[in-house]
């Protein structure tokens, strides 16, 4: 299991941004998470931006949004403020924001597990729990042979590569204004309608099943935001390269997937 402490899960709480202004050194150790997780936040939109930049397609440099979340953020983005007219153009700049974000994030989460440590017990010790993404569980298997993962403690650097993944995993989600969406669009067209609508009714499953307070809110903002896509009038086939490249983004989803991503105690 993949735990903050006790004391960062409020974080709501006025009076824990008070210490940490009156402890520069307390505010220092966070930069061992908050510069990795920036980094690959950072390297997810520029794979966007680049590849507009390719394409000549008008789009705003990377905007960071900070919001006292347990994870600090709620992420970044870009704004694209122009069409895109040929399906290889909208696979591109899908799909280059996911594999420049998750090749940054794998050396971070190589040397962060590396550094983690063995806790026994640490389940019973925290509020708030991260899931098991397949990818940080075989590097657990591993590097820990033989300790369950739930009495393994990330260190803060593991922790950015865990939160690097959620992100990976949810913008591969293939609905609508999603990078899933976009690569699903780039592929089927119009039929892409169908699929979206079958990935809406999987966030609710989930949102059943396993994490309602996460999946539940992110079901109804896709359902005003994300359940439709412009049309892009272009017959070109995408070739065995983007093919290949779609391959490796489902690779990248199904490793970097949790079906309970937070839990609270």
């Amino acid at each position: 299991m993949y735990l903050f402490d006790r004391d960062l899960a409020y974080t709501l709480d006025p009076d824990r941004y008070s210490m940490l202004l009156a402890s520069p050194k307390a505010l220092a150790q966070g930069l061992i998470f908050s510069i990795p997780l920036l980094l690959i936040l950072f390297a997810h939109e520029m794979g966007h931006f680049l590849a507009c930049e390719y394409y000549q397609v008008d789009a705003t440099y990377p905007y960071f949004i900070p919001f006292p979340t347990p994870i600090g953020t709620m992420g970044a983005f870009i704004r694209i403020r122009a069409p895109i007219f040929t399906r290889r153009a909208l696979f591109d700049i899908a799909v280059a924001g996911p594999i420049a974000g998750f090749l940054v994030l794998l050396p971070v989460l190589l040397v962060g597990i590396s550094m983690s440590k063995v806790h026994t017990n640490l389940a019973n010790e925290s509020d708030l729990m991260f899931g098991h993404p397949e990818l940080i569980r075989v590097l657990c298997s591993y590097l820990f042979p033989g300790v369950a993962q739930d009495d393994i403690y990330l260190h803060p650097a593991a922790r950015a590569a865990w939160v690097g993944l959620l992100a990976t995993a949810l913008n591969l989600i293939p609905i609508g204004q999603l990078d899933g969406g976009h690569i699903i669009y780039a592929f089927t067209g119009e039929f892409s309608k169908l699929i979206y609508r079958i990935g809406w009714l999987g966030v609710l499953y989930l949102a059943a099943f396993y994490s309602w307070g996460t999946w539940l809110v992110w079901a109804v903002l896709l359902l005003f935001l994300g359940m439709w896509h412009p049309a892009i009038y272009d017959s070109q086939p995408l070739g065995l390269k983007r093919i290949l490249l779609a391959v490796f983004a489902l690779v990248m989803f199904l490793v970097s997937f949790s079906a309970q991503p937070i839990r609270f105690h």
